[in-house]
């Protein structure tokens, strides 16, 4: 995409116009800049359709529904499959657009133009008429869009990234973090409401927050009422528009200046050593299947934008109604432009792609071996520091964690680091192999050399149980979302310690505190990034509720008196991303130990027993190596104990100078008092529970 000083060339307003339609002078505009650009003097207004055999551009008073103008564009204003133009005397405070797409309507074929129909720019800033959470829209399926004036200044920025294997990532709902009344902030629910909570980010210490879809979506389409309540796309995994923020998420009305409170709060995320990732949605738009409402791609080219059937139907390999023909050149580069829009315009950090093995189908659905789209993202020049993270399956059925065409380029959520380990921690027989590979950074899915920083590890996400449910509920309980409790997974491997839901049974409520201070020890302890959803860290919960995806409510909100209730968890997880920051063997190889010790060895019950078998519930883990000044041994001792009984764990003789620390000890009840002593050769690990120790040479 050309850069927009570059358009501002002298005398530009000066150039002869070609034609005048409806009173305005217009003349042929900037093909390559695709959207709606202001220049001196005008705006240039591009878009393509490969089968369209006319396009006419509509002009809106702000807030109306029918256009105060409608300009064909002239022969002179299309190139090929282009059309471009611009036009005079606008002021880009007094008007909305859309276009209205003429051609053949075949729809065996997947053409299906109407050029009655007002479609909304793919390429647009900003879209009208969204500002206000939960109202309906007032042109119903229609949009609007507005062209954005970018005046925001980065000041100094640098393109610094936290390092792969350092991100602690902060799974985030921009609304939901901070819409509860007892979020206690000015702006709840919107990007500066989420900056409020700046304090409470830097007190816990994660480094990297990923924020779930801030695309503009539209969360009435689809709403419905259950047991009296309004059910909506809270969400957001709907996309309407992939190129505006979504302005419902915002403080303020940003007219024509939208984006500037989102990009507010990445700068000072950013200054604060905090990476913002966006959780973006290329599978599918919210057009839905052949039933669903036709505002934007299937106006302009149904056929290019979607996989269709022989038959002109759309595959539905997200679940959702459609699938986006990612692999189709018109579709690839629509997705690059994006991409790189974010990481120029909002100088984001980096993307989670959700369900991204659709990205690797051909346009029949088959996956491909090398997905021209996955290359392209992964070898493009301004994409080339971000992150990109892949949801390596789809509602299709294809799984590839462990597979997803990489180019050393691409991570993975881990999904297999969440099953593993939720089926060791509460005691399944036969799961120690596996979560010693987990553990030790998923080498059997990742070997080393062949894919580097490939692993995201976690327990919890949005798509689930919160880690307080993980351990009060064996069943999940989604009867609020009207579907007679059908929806969501159904394979949670979750345990509720004794007792389904709230409980005030003492015995009961000390197993699941302990049960949670395990998990976020194990996943701190864990190589590979980390990451956790919002609100894990002081109890979240939503009353077993495993896919709470309609509803904005307290079902969804968190609840910030649960913060001041377990300041003991939160108190812990504090703790253990420091202690993960403060020893680098953890996350990654080092170097080798001064002491000739392996990188990663195994100490099951006994200190050099790398024996696993079957049924063992014990695992000990030793990572070793370099401290961050390459001066003196770094070495960290994981200690699980899975079984309901005790053991004992030996820990590895260490060189003369140097002694084990007891850093934590999740049986311990008593967090504000030293954890419990040893002799420096082993400890007893209690029941279920999870023992850190570390060397030290003082």
């Amino acid at each position: 995409m050309a850069n927009d000083r570059e358009l501002e060339l002298p005398g530009l307003a000066e150039l002869p116009y070609t034609s005048v339609i409806n009173g305005f002078r217009v003349r042929p505009g900037l093909f390559q800049v695709k959207g709606a650009m202001a220049v001196p003097g005008g705006v240039s207004f591009t878009v393509q359709s490969s089968f369209g055999t006319a396009c006419e551009l509509c002009l809106f008073h702000r807030k109306e529904q029918e256009p105060y103008a409608v300009l064909p564009f002239p022969e002179d204003c299309r190139i090929g499959n282009t059309f471009s133009m611009l036009v005079f005397g606008l002021d880009i405070d007094e008007f909305e657009y859309a276009y209205r797409m003429d051609g053949p309507y075949e729809p065996s074929r997947g053409l299906i133009f109407d050029k009655s129909k007002y479609l909304l720019d793919p390429y647009a800033r900003a879209v009208t008429g969204q500002s206000i959470w939960g109202i309906p829209k007032a042109f119903g399926s229609a949009y609007h869009a507005r062209v954005v004036e970018d005046v925001f200044d980065w000041g100094g920025y640098r393109d610094h990234r936290v390092p792969f294997q350092d991100m602690v990532i902060y799974e985030t709902h921009v609304r939901g973090f901070t819409k509860h009344p007892s979020s206690g902030v000015k702006h709840p629910g919107t990007f500066e409401g989420l900056l409020e909570k700046l304090p409470h980010l830097l007190e816990l210490g994660v480094n990297t927050i990923e924020l779930m879809p801030i695309f503009e979506f539209d969360e009435m389409a689809g709403s419905r009422t259950v047991d009296g309540h309004q059910l909506v796309d809270y969400w957001g995994y709907n996309t309407v528009c992939f190129y505006s923020p979504n302005t419902s998420y915002t403080a303020a009305v940003e007219y024509n200046h939208e984006g500037t409170e989102l990009k507010k709060l990445i700068r000072t995320l950013n200054a604060n050593g905090i990476d913002v990732i966006l959780d973006v949605v290329f599978n599918h738009t919210a057009e839905g299947n052949e039933l669903g409402p036709c505002f934007s791609f299937k106006g302009l080219d149904n056929n290019v934008y979607y996989m269709l059937t022989p038959d002109g139907k759309y595959y539905n390999f997200s679940g959702v109604g459609n699938t986006l023909n990612c692999n189709n050149p018109i579709v690839r580069e629509f997705i690059l432009d994006c991409l790189r829009h974010w990481v120029i315009e909002y100088r984001v950090d980096g993307f989670r792609f959700d369900l991204a093995s659709i990205l690797g189908r051909d346009e029949d659905g088959r996956p491909l071996a090398k997905p021209p789209l996955l290359e392209s993202l992964a070898f493009d020049p301004i994409l080339g520091h971000v992150k990109l993270i892949a949801e390596a399956w789809d509602a299709g059925g294809l799984y590839q964690v462990g597979s997803f065409p990489s180019w050393n380029r691409w991570a993975e959520w881990n999904g297999k680091y969440r099953d593993d380990l939720r089926r060791f921690l509460k005691g399944d027989e036969g799961t120690a192999y596996a979560a010693v590979q987990r553990i030790c950074g998923s080498l059997d899915l990742y070997p080393p050399g062949y894919r580097q920083n490939a692993s995201v590890n976690f327990l919890t996400c949005h798509d689930g149980f919160t880690l307080y449910d993980l351990y009060a509920y064996n069943e999940k309980h989604n009867e609020a979302n009207g579907w007679n409790n059908t929806d969501g997974a159904n394979d949670n491997n979750s345990w509720n310690c004794g007792a389904e839901g709230e409980t005030d049974n003492p015995q009961v409520l000390t197993l699941r505190d302990r049960m949670r201070k395990n998990a976020f020890a194990v996943l701190m302890a864990s190589r590979g990034a980390v990451m956790f959803p919002a609100g894990d860290e002081f109890c979240n919960t939503q009353f077993g509720n495993n896919n709470p995806y309609c509803q904005d409510n307290e079902i969804s909100w968190l609840d910030w008196d649960r913060l001041k209730e377990h300041q003991d968890l939160f108190r812990f997880v504090s703790a253990m991303i420091e202690f993960r920051k403060h020893h680098p063997v953890v996350r990654k190889q080092t170097g080798p130990a001064h002491c000739g010790w392996p990188d990663i060895s195994l100490h099951n019950g006994i200190a050099w027993n790398g024996e696993i078998t079957g049924l063992t519930r014990q695992i000990g883990i030793l990572f070793c190596g370099r401290n961050e000044s390459d001066t003196e041994d770094d070495g960290v001792f994981l200690a699980i104990n899975a079984h309901w009984e005790s053991h004992w764990q030996e820990l590895p003789v260490l060189p003369e100078g140097y002694s084990w620390k007891l850093e934590a000890d999740t049986s311990d009840e008593k967090p504000e008092d030293p954890v419990r002593p040893f002799d420096g050769k082993g400890l007893e690990i209690a029941a279920r529970s999870v023992a850190i120790f570390s060397i030290t040479n003082r």
